[in-house]
């Protein structure tokens, strides 16, 4: 590549500079020589459960992003550019370089070395400024009450997302996660306690180009002759026969104990089980556990209820319960 004679008589007169970036977020510094980030990666996409204060260290440059690049002494060479949809973004002397997938300080690492490896200038001093993000909201899905795109305007946590979308519904888990733009494949759980007050730790950092989804609570369903037939939230993911019986506020007088039937959703269609509640309350026979979206349902004795007519009364009776916290 042949420089132009200007550029010849200014590389004579740069002094020797240290190196420098600016980003709009934190990010970690690293010392090692810029990695691109592999696309396609051999591993299936899994589940990461980390710590939520190390996630979302540093957001990655992307297509789209506008950045200011400059150095130092060197007004000709500073440039203001898009990144564009294969992304590579042009620069002086150095021509196109490809930034797509780095960080602002391995953009930065790159930059120096092409500058110094073809002569154009001694130790330069680089600011990266980035300009715009091209992502510039975060989705916010899953059991919430206003699910959206919710504008990233300047640092967000956690807990300020999900109040501006009005809070979490009546079916929310007690887990979310989250993926960052730069790690599509590594979502981050986080956990949550029943009080948001006594879990600061879960309110992490979000940036531009996140994704987070409220994850639906397993609910099991105790319906007919209880004294307070409703859907139990399973946030420990543990509730037996028993438990969810004292839940419902225990069965009524006219309560049919050895009709007790136990629905149960899997992959292989609806089952209907027998419980025997008498012998359970009498420690004659084993306490049973539930699973998600099972449907306990408790017959009366008084009722007259035709063979086959168990199961989809029991489902229209779950579909109309309202869903309680379960504190077993």
């Amino acid at each position: 590549m042949r420089i132009p004679e200007r550029w010849a008589c200014l590389l004579l007169t740069l002094p020797a500079l240290s190196l420098n970036v600016i980003a709009q977020r934190p990010s970690a510094t690293s010392q090692n020589p810029p990695q691109m980030v592999q696309q396609n990666s051999a591993s299936s996409p899994g589940v990461v459960n980390v710590n939520p204060l190390d996630s979302g260290s540093g957001l990655l440059l992307g297509p789209g992003d506008l950045i200011d690049v400059g150095v130092y002494n060197v007004p000709e060479l500073a440039t203001k550019a898009r990144i564009g949809s294969n992304g590579d973004i042009y620069l002086p002397l150095v021509d196109y370089i490809h930034i797509a997938g780095l960080t602002p300080e391995e953009a930065q690492n790159l930059i120096q070395k092409k500058l110094a490896d073809g002569g154009f200038v001694r130790n330069p001093h680089v600011n990266v400024f980035v300009d715009e993000h091209a992502m510039k909201g975060a989705s916010l899905l899953g059991e919430v009450a206003k699910p959206g795109i919710y504008p990233m305007l300047g640092q967000q946590r956690l807990f300020d997302l999900i109040s501006a979308a009005g809070g979490f519904s009546a079916s929310a888990g007690r887990s979310i996660s989250i993926t960052h733009r730069d790690q599509p494949d590594k979502p981050v759980v986080v956990p949550l306690s029943r009080n948001l007050s006594d879990d600061p730790e879960s309110n992490v950092l979000v940036f531009p180009g996140d994704t987070i989804i409220v994850r639906k609570a397993d609910v099991v369903y105790v319906v007919g002759d209880v004294g307070r037939p409703s859907g139990f939230l399973m946030d420990n993911g543990r509730l037996t026969v028993l438990q969810a019986i004292a839940l419902a506020g225990g069965t009524n007088k006219t309560a049919k104990l050895s009709g007790v039937k136990l629905i149960h959703r899997g992959s292989g269609g609806i089952t209907e089980t027998t419980i025997q509640l008498k012998k359970i309350l009498q420690a004659k026979a084993s306490d049973q556990p539930l699973q998600a979206e099972d449907i306990l349902f408790v017959p009366s004795s008084a009722a007259k209820v035709a063979m086959g007519q168990t199961l989809g009364a029991a489902l229209q009776a779950a579909t109309a319960v309202s869903i309680v916290a379960a504190h077993p």
